[in-house]
């Protein structure tokens, strides 16, 4: 029987159907496939065949009545030329109604010394030519299915771990919000807020890496307008005392996700500042464009965040033409020694004014970058040196600090 020659690369072994194909082809049999053991039972879960067959991914059979089962405890070989030489293997009734007339049948063990299941060849007729050599390449293909069972099995409850947490922190009415405040460039009075999520103390896990787990899970749209929702109820109170804006963040996907209108509707849509992140690429802009038209058209103002962080910002700046542009902290960073950063924060400020665009300068840290962004005239100051994220007991106190200033320029404005 001639052999298939062997690929010199390994590439392809990473995916199961592909190994069990180049099995079968190699050792000219009909129908390869990968049993799992559950309980009492087989399931196939990965199926090559050389024509349609009747053993269906996903279904399965008795363990104790297949040939997998009698490998496994002994009562066949792992290697059967011909079905008919052994009795055990008449008995079954896959030799006949599949047919089975040759069978090889190693065990997939996996790294934590549990056995998975069975990676399975056979053909409808005996084949002699049938050896050790051929069992032994089956041995070496089920080692590599079964790394990579053992990464898909990590990563699946990698995935559960995220699920659980986010799970959890969303039944227990998480995320908490802090405010950090925004200043005006003029005296700088306190003119509002932006609304930040905060999750349970990890260092390994910043805030990012929250959402970012939300999204491979499936939760995204709901850990955003949870957000939201906590951060528009825990401001009420100071819009009851206070004309200030209040910022909050949303991606694309929230925004368009069913039920977002409805969380603003308690709100003063005018003193809302809608500050859209990017968390995926937007391919097809006009639904998003649609919804922010309604928005706006309540008062919703709308802001891009991280702007001169990349071409993909200034892609969105150009496509949703927003009402506020907030420079991206990197830019802000160091920016009274960097002639550099103060060219192309210059840059985006002339561009903002010839755009009708105010400009928020995000990270402001020190007295220096306070004084090149003066020299700018950015509209607005959001950093350290102003103000840290803080609850919204602390927030109150700033605006009352600056009540009367913050309602006549909130009046102005």
């Amino acid at each position: 029987m001639q052999r298939h020659d062997m690929p010199q690369s390994l590439d392809g072994f990473l995916d199961i159907r592909a190994m069990l194909r180049l099995v079968r082809q190699n050792l000219g049999l009909d129908v390869a496939f990968i049993g799992e053991f559950v309980g009492d039972r087989r399931i196939f879960r990965h199926v090559d065949a050389d024509a349609p067959s009747t053993l269906i991914e996903g279904a399965g059979d008795r363990l104790d009545t297949s040939y997998c089962g009698r490998v496994a405890d002994g009562r066949l070989p792992e290697l059967i030329p011909d079905t008919a030489a052994f009795p055990e293997a008449q008995r079954l009734a896959a030799t006949r109604t599949l047919p089975v007339g040759s069978h090889l049948s190693v065990p997939i063990r996996l790294s934590n010394g549990m056995v998975y299941g069975t990676f399975c060849c056979f053909g409808h007729a005996p084949d002699h030519s049938l050896n050790e050599r051929d069992l032994a390449v089956m041995r070496t293909f089920a080692g590599l299915v079964a790394q990579r069972i053992d990464r898909d099995l990590q990563a699946e409850s990698l995935l559960a771990a995220k699920r659980g947490r986010i799970r959890r922190l969303l039944d227990e009415g998480g995320p908490s919000i802090v405010f950090q405040p925004i200043f005006l460039l003029d005296a700088l009075a306190p003119a509002g807020a932006e609304a930040l999520s905060r999750f349970p103390a990890d260092p390994h896990r910043s805030v990012e890496t929250w959402f970012t787990d939300a999204a491979e899970v499936g939760l995204q749209i709901e850990l955003e307008h949870r957000a939201i929702a906590n951060a528009l109820a825990a401001y009420a109170p100071v819009w009851a005392r206070h004309r200030v804006q209040l910022g909050i963040n949303a991606s694309p996907a929230a925004i368009l996700a069913p039920g977002f209108t409805d969380l603003l509707a308690a709100s003063p849509a005018d003193r809302i500042v809608l500050e859209i992140t990017e968390h995926e690429r937007i391919d097809d802009y006009g639904p998003l464009l649609a919804a922010l038209a309604h928005l706006r058209d309540r008062g919703v103002r709308i802001a891009i965040d991280d702007v001169g962080a990349g071409y993909s910002s200034m892609s969105r700046v150009v496509a949703i033409r927003p009402d506020i542009i907030k420079l991206d902290r990197e830019i802000v960073r160091g920016l009274d020694g960097d002639p550099m950063r103060q060219a192309l924060a210059r840059a985006l400020v002339d561009f903002a004014a010839r755009c009708g665009c105010k400009v928020v300068a995000e990270g402001v840290e020190t007295p220096g970058e306070l004084a090149v962004l003066s020299e700018l005239e950015v509209q607005a100051l959001q950093g350290y040196l102003l103000g840290r994220p803080a609850g919204i007991e602390a927030l109150e106190r700033v605006f009352a600090q600056g009540a009367r200033r913050v309602d006549a320029m909130a009046d102005a404005g």
